[in-house]
């Protein structure tokens, strides 16, 4: 039998926030009807986006004060990842929120940033998803189309015992696209 799609992203919720809170007392419930697929989907496109941060070996910090732009990319990426997520849930009638995502995105990313700065990553970011979803070149649409495959591999990698590759085997290429999308933007 078929598992719902919303069941996968709940446990992915779950087993990442476990990861996340790994060492210390907060327990994640095991109850997947606690989780919502929609939060779930903003947490994860949070976690997978700090996670290629850290495995690109970025810095938001040091480019807040160098390079303020490149966090509206991590914005737009955590951006796309979202729709990725969130796209298959129409199929059992939950509507994603792109305006809640991208601020509870932006939030999470840059927690302590003044509600300014938040707002101008909010929006460049925004702008940034807007030309990659829009665009038709045929790099991006390649681009597009594998952080796609990478975000239903990271679901299944996580949610199927029969999966070849675990979720931490994907992990680390969501920092190679990160990488490419801050390199493209670089240049411009």
């Amino acid at each position: 039998m078929e598992t719902q799609y919303s069941k996968r992203i709940k446990l992915m919720h779950a087993l990442c926030l476990a990861d996340a809170l790994r060492g210390g007392e907060e327990k994640p419930s095991a109850d997947l009807d606690e989780y919502d697929a929609l939060a779930a989907a903003d947490f994860l496109s949070c976690y997978v986006t700090f996670k290629a941060i850290q495995a690109a070996e970025r810095s938001p910090q040091l480019e807040r004060s160098e390079n303020f732009d490149m966090l509206s990319v991590y914005q737009a990426y955590a951006l796309l990842v979202y729709a990725f997520l969130s796209m298959p849930l129409s199929r059992e009638d939950i509507t994603p929120n792109m305006q809640a995502a991208q601020v509870t995105i932006a939030k999470t990313l840059f927690a302590g940033l003044p509600d300014e700065e938040l707002v101008e990553i909010i929006e460049a970011g925004l702008h940034k998803f807007q030309l990659i979803a829009d665009a038709e070149v045929s790099h991006w649409a390649e681009f597009r189309e594998n952080l796609d495959k990478l975000t239903v591999a990271f679901v299944i990698a996580g949610t199927d015992e029969d999966s070849p590759h675990d979720a931490e085997e994907v992990l680390p290429l969501f920092a190679q696209l990160l990488s490419q999308l801050c390199e493209a933007f670089e240049n411009i």
